[in-house]
């Protein structure tokens, strides 16, 4: 999720002034509204996952549908690629961070795995190397955009961290929260 969200942070405006000639002014207007809908799927992820729960799904069911979905949604990004129209391309950055939203669930899986003499180690490892993607993605992306002269192949990456989460939500299990054994 960090991937996509230092993409937004660092190399939106970036891509639509150098790589769809927009201007600043057009940018300053578009910039803002992935952003606001990346907002908005933070809070419809964590609405519909306790509304799951209210209904009665199990806890792996509540968590990972939202999270599938948010992710699949923010793996839309890819899509720019194959479209010159500029209004298509906001609208598909729009849909992909509002999806990363929803898909956001992170924590609430991370406090419902972890034993509750470990929360803070555990949320802050998650944190440290979850960050390790703000370090990476502007760095791998501007590498990418100077070799290939393009931002595709950067799109693709983003996207592939979409991917990346799909299959670890697929293979992590049930989501049930870790027991440790007290000293004795």
């Amino acid at each position: 999720m960090n991937a996509l969200t230092y993409f937004f942070i660092t190399w939106f405006p970036v891509y639509l002034v150098e790589g769809r000639g927009l201007s600043l002014l057009e940018v300053g207007f578009v910039a803002a509204l992935p952003a606001l809908c990346g907002f908005a799927g933070g809070l419809a992820g964590g609405f519909a996952s306790d509304a799951l729960l209210r209904r009665g799904h199990s806890l792996t069911f509540a968590r990972k549908l939202p999270s599938v979905v948010g992710m699949t949604l923010a793996t839309s990004i890819a899509l720019c690629s194959i479209t010159d129209s500029s209004a298509l391309i906001v609208a598909i950055m729009t849909l992909a961070f509002f999806g990363k939203g929803i898909g956001s669930l992170g924590w609430a899986i991370t406090t419902d795995l972890a034993p509750p003499q470990a929360t803070s180690f555990v949320g802050s490892t998650m944190n440290a190397f979850g960050n390790i993607a703000g370090i990476v993605t502007p760095i791998v992306i501007g590498y990418t955009v100077q070799a290939t002269g393009s931002f595709d192949v950067a799109l693709w990456f983003v996207a592939a961290h979409g991917a990346l989460a799909l299959v670890g939500l697929a293979v992590m299990g049930t989501i049930k929260r870790i027991r440790l054994d007290e000293p004795r």
